[in-house]
């Protein structure tokens, strides 16, 4: 089913600008791997990034392949919000992932992952102050070069604002594009999030934003709990979400939207319903104003590199926030107390919910202490490295420091955290090993 509200036909076809016309697209993941493979009328899927390997893709996505499916890779980890440069591993992983797909572009997203030696384990907004724009410029700049396709940066959902903020996110992005003409990826789910936490109207962002840049669009669920949204991608999209779709289609016509689901798959049906509410919102739009024109060149008078000073200020913000959100530290100067202390409450749960999907034998070792259990850990220690490392950590610090556990819960988690291979050998199997020798 095509829609006049996007620019179609064709998977993945250029466009006069160079943008590719990607169409009604589902995010793959590999619960739903054969169920995205049997979806009518799917144009393309986007991938995250750092959970394939370019040496060894999925079968899944091997076989939407040969069907002239596109597959973008889509970023996670990068940080470009960060005050550091972009990390070199990182950027190549996410270049090989885009050649071995084949992909006409990457996305990742305007954020902040880590700072201070902590690892966020979420998107946090950048501070939208000059001094930011210029790391992230930098930043940006730095990844386009080492990226093989254009690469789209996304709008992130927040639970808090900070405190000096400069310009709004149209505007910010708006700015970022101009300077180095990189695209954008809409999340209008983000959009509405930000319209209930932050009070911030979608329509007036969106005309803030250079649409001429647009790459394609994200739509996605989520839940409002104690007057907060949740931006979960496990939850039906709902109305208010579509009505954002609606005003940027009346706006510019998208090149792709993607549906995204994360956790709590639907059945096909529910998933092929949710597609189908998308594109009769796309079917019923067309834009009230002329196409944007194209995107000019990057402006020449920003180029340079950021100064030193410039980073560090920016880094020593991050770390206080990071601090104040995941490691017990006090609130910095300025932050609302409760939008902090929503997003902290936010940030350990998502870390609990992801380490019982990265090691799912804990919560059914544990059974029910698990929860209230990793949220007393996560309080107490910091995410410092990758969820399968903190997986490990978990289970150590529960036999250890953790409380009294019932006999069988300890002697299950011992026998994962330490498989019978692992453990270090006894008397007898040392002396058996010795006569042998």
């Amino acid at each position: 089913m095509t829609s006049p509200a996007l620019d179609l036909p064709g998977s993945a076809t250029p466009a006069r600008d160079g943008a590719p016309r990607l169409g009604v697209g589902l995010g793959w993941r590999s619960e739903i791997d054969t169920v995205v493979e049997r979806q009518p009328g799917l144009d393309w899927v986007e991938v995250v990034a750092e959970n394939i390997c370019a040496d060894h893709l999925p079968e899944s996505l091997t076989v939407l392949r040969a069907r002239g499916v596109t597959v973008i890779p889509h970023g996670v980890a990068l940080g470009l919000g960060g005050a550091d440069l972009p990390d070199p591993a990182r950027l190549a992983k996410l270049a090989e992932a885009a050649l071995a797909l084949g992909s006409p572009l990457v996305t990742e997203h305007l954020a902040f992952v880590r700072a201070g030696g902590l690892e966020a384990g979420h998107l946090l907004p950048v501070p939208r102050t000059r001094d930011s724009l210029r790391v992230i410029t930098e930043n940006v700049r730095i990844a386009q070069d080492q990226l093989p396709v254009p690469l789209a940066l996304e709008n992130i959902a927040a639970q808090l604002a900070w405190p000096d903020d400069e310009l709004t996110e149209g505007q910010f992005l708006a700015e970022l594009v101009e300077r180095t003409g990189v695209r954008l990826l809409i999340d209008v789910a983000n959009l509405h999030t930000n319209r209930v936490n932050l009070g911030i109207d979608p329509a007036a962002e969106l005309d803030r934003l250079p649409l001429e840049a647009l790459a394609y669009v994200h739509v996605a669920g989520g839940s409002l709990v104690d007057g907060v949204w949740h931006d979960t991608h496990a939850h039906p999209v709902t109305e208010p979400v579509l009505e954002v779709l609606a005003e940027l289609c009346a706006r510019v016509a998208p090149p792709g939207v993607l549906l995204e689901r994360d956790a709590d798959f639907p059945p096909p049906s529910e998933l092929a319903g949710e597609l189908d509410a998308i594109r009769r919102v796309l079917e019923g739009s067309t834009p009230r104003t002329a196409p944007p024109a194209p995107r000019a060149e990057p402006r020449e008078t920003a180029a340079g590199a950021c100064p030193s000073g410039t980073r560090a200020r920016l880094a020593r913000r991050q770390e206080d926030l990071l601090a104040a959100l995941v490691a017990g530290g006090p609130v910095p100067p300025g932050f609302d107390p409760d939008q902090v202390r929503a997003q902290s409450t936010g940030l350990a749960a998502k870390r609990r919910d992801t380490v019982a999907k990265v090691a799912p034998e804990l919560p059914r070792l544990l059974g029910r202490p698990y929860g209230p259990l990793f949220l007393d850990y996560a309080r107490r220690h910091p995410q410092t490295g990758g969820y399968r490392a903190d997986a490990r950590a978990f289970a150590a610090w529960a036999l250890a420091d953790g409380g009294p556990l019932a006999a069988d819960n300890r002697r299950s988690l011992e026998q994962w955290l330490h498989p019978a291979a692992e453990r270090p050998p006894g008397a007898f199997a040392r002396l058996r090993r010795a006569l042998r020798h």
